[in-house]
Order: structure tokens, then C-alpha cells, then sequence
């Protein structure tokens, strides 16, 4: 299985980027009844909560990183992923395969 990643988005309206470094794991939380993206995704973190969104359209996602859309069916109970690289467009991050159906 090929390996799958996705682009962590919006964070600017949370805390900022600035604290994330690569190796650092995120909670993946699907928000089935959000208003305005039936297939949202939030990414949060332990103590601070929701730190933004798995990116869910053409003009957020990062090169070939799946939008939330792609990794919505794809994900069990408790998926997280981890940050791979923090770029001045969005934070790249890995799904790991524990994380999947």
C-alpha cells in the first residue's frame, strides 16, 4: 500500500504553525454534522484541542497529499497522523497504516 498523506489547513485560525515540528502526532476527528463540509475532518491536538483541518479543496491541498474527501472512508476509530514537514503553505503530515480501516 502506497503510503498516504494529507495537508493540515487553517491553522491560522487556531494556534498558528509555529509550534508544530515534524514527528508530532495529531488527532483526526471527523465532523460528520459540520455545516459546511459534510466530510471535515478536524485535526487536533492533546491540551489545546482543534489546531485546524485536513485540507478538503484543490487550492488548500499540497502537491499530491489526499484531501479529506480521499481519507474520510479510509480512517478506523482513532486515527491520527503525524507531521512530516511544516512548509510556509500548510503542514504535510503522514496518515500511518495503524490509522486506516
Amino acid at each position: 500500500m502506497a503510503k498516504i498523506y494529507f495537508t493540515l489547513t487553517g491553522t491560522k485560525y487556531y494556534h498558528g504553525k509555529d509550534f508544530l515540528e515534524p514527528g508530532m502526532k495529531v488527532e483526526l476527528v471527523k465532523e460528520p454534522d459540520n455545516p459546511y463540509d459534510k466530510e471535515a475532518i478536524a485535526v487536533q491536538m492533546e491540551g489545546l484541542g482543534c489546531i485546524g483541518y485536513v485540507a478538503n479543496s484543490a487550492h488548500t491541498v499540497i502537491g499530491e497529499s489526499m484531501s479529506a474527501g480521499r481519507i474520510y472512508d479510509k480512517i478506523g476509530n482513532k486515527p491520527y497522523g503525524i507531521v512530516k514537514y511544516v512548509l510556509p503553505t500548510g503542514v504535510l503530515c503522514k496518515l500511518p497504516r495503524k490509522a486506516l480501516i
